[in-house]
């Protein structure tokens, strides 16, 4: 214990060993869903499925140690949801690339992000951002995660008249995770340590029950799986290695670049997004709003995104769902550790850890999706109106253009053309400037259809 309190300073961030585990164990189970999710997508791809769950599952545990002994935060990482859509169903699907020239472009693209890393760019990005637009984006974030969470549930629908609607009330699991944040709220009301997690397995034990009475009836067909774990099916193989295809690069150069920049991108901006969300809800950042060691914990995400393509996986990148872990406690590495271990731990267990079924998350990531929304209170809105304005798209525009990295963009563009035209352009950093450039070439690439 007193080399654990040594190294991640586990009582001067105010935690202990015991909630450290509890933020590592939940923070795992919000994000578990990854590793049923993933494996399909890099399917649809061409990736064997088994090997698949296998590279999720390793490469998630790889970066997520390095994020712990790299930067000491309870931050973990995982194959980002949107990347791996993009990699099966634009590069392989719309585009017609093989699996192994989207895996190329990831490798290159982590080695790019090592190098931004070593030359500290993406750590001069994260703590460059003016602290009103870093404290929009954390509410954001909460919005974002909110709705990912009421979609994943089906408590929120698509619809073809307003867009979105109510969903059926009476579905076993919309009734389930709305019964789980019900009971998250009473067990945060009485300060019972480990509430969220004890929410999310209380909230899944209910659906058993309701799966073995009838109630609720699992549909393959419409992505409704039991939640009953079924140890009788092998649910991993080994992953595949260095599978790449270096040849197309010579071959379409222009094609090559233009998806590993869309990756690149993407991922940069999601990630320092969820770095400044996960780490404002824990107090991470120091006085002047800055995160230390910055550098670290995004080099952890450039390794993991390097481990992923050599075991064949999309693009690693830091979980928004680790701020679950932070609600419970979280305040070091210890946390990441734990979360790591249980990814590995997944590969014997995978029956017990693909049956946790989305309602049981829910209830946690919409307390989650709460509490980092509650950042709105430090946003001045009274302020200057680069910081008004660029704090409010960030807020707005994550979750209704469901993605971090686009609220960032937003905001950040609305800034820097609010501070030109007051007269204040001075007080725009050449960091914000570069990011400017890769945001305008990337709206270039949306308005031309290539990215």
């Amino acid at each position: 214990m007193g080399k654990l309190e040594k190294f991640f300073k586990i009582k001067e961030r105010g935690s202990s060993v015991r909630t450290e585990i509890i933020a590592g164990v939940t923070t795992f189970l919000a994000m578990a869903y990854i590793l049923a999710v993933n494996p399909n997508y890099m399917a649809a791809a061409g990736i064997p499925v088994g090997a698949a769950f296998s590279a999720t599952a390793i490469s998630a545990a790889i970066a997520t140690l390095c994020m712990a002994f790299f930067a000491n935060y309870p931050v973990a990482l995982a194959s980002g949801m949107g990347l791996n859509a993009f990699f099966a169903f634009t590069v392989c699907g719309t585009m017609g690339y093989s699996y192994k020239v989207a895996l190329t472009a990831i490798l290159i693209e982590g080695i790019i992000f090592m190098i931004l890393s070593l030359f500290k760019f993406r750590e001069a990005l994260v703590n460059k951002i003016p602290n009103n637009l870093k404290f929009g984006i954390t509410a954001g974030i909460g919005l974002f995660i909110t709705i990912i969470a009421l979609l994943n549930a089906q408590i929120v629908v698509a619809s073809p008249a307003t867009t979105v609607a109510l969903g059926n009330l009476a579905a076993p699991g919309v009734v389930l995770a709305l019964a789980g944040l019900l009971i998250i709220g009473i067990l945060q009301h009485f300060k019972v340590p480990g509430g969220i997690l004890l929410g999310i397995i209380i909230t899944w034990v209910l659906g058993i029950v309701a799966e073995l009475i009838g109630w609720y009836v699992p549909n393959p067909d419409a992505g409704v799986f039991s939640v009953i774990p079924n140890f009788t099916t092998a649910a991993y193989s080994a992953p595949l290695f260095c599978d790449f295809d270096f040849g197309f690069i010579l071959k379409n150069a222009p094609a090559f670049i233009l998806v590993t920049f869309t990756f690149l991108y993407t991922d940069i901006f999601d990630t320092v997004g969820t770095l400044i969300g996960v780490a404002s809800k824990g107090e991470l950042l120091d006085e002047e709003g800055k995160l230390p060691k910055a550098g670290g914990a995004l080099m952890a995400d450039a390794v993991g995104t390097v481990v992923g393509a050599v075991l064949g996986t999309s693009t690693v990148t830091s979980y928004v769902e680790s701020s679950a872990g932070v609600a419970a406690g979280g305040k070091t590495g210890l946390a990441s550790v734990v979360t790591a271990i249980l990814f590995l731990v997944s590969l014997v267990l995978a029956p017990i850890f693909t049956a946790i079924p989305g309602f049981a998350t829910t209830p946690a990531m919409l307390y989650v999706g709460l509490l980092m929304l509650s950042a709105v209170k430090k946003v001045d809105f009274d302020g200057d109106a680069a910081d008004v304005i660029g704090a409010f798209l960030a807020i707005v525009m994550m979750p209704l253009t469901y993605s971090i990295a686009n609220g960032i963009m937003f905001g950040m563009l609305a800034w820097v053309i609010l501070k030109v035209f007051t007269g204040k352009i001075k007080e725009i950093s050449s960091v914000m400037w570069i990011s400017v450039a890769l945001f305008v070439a990337y709206i270039v690439l949306k308005v031309m259809g290539l990215a």
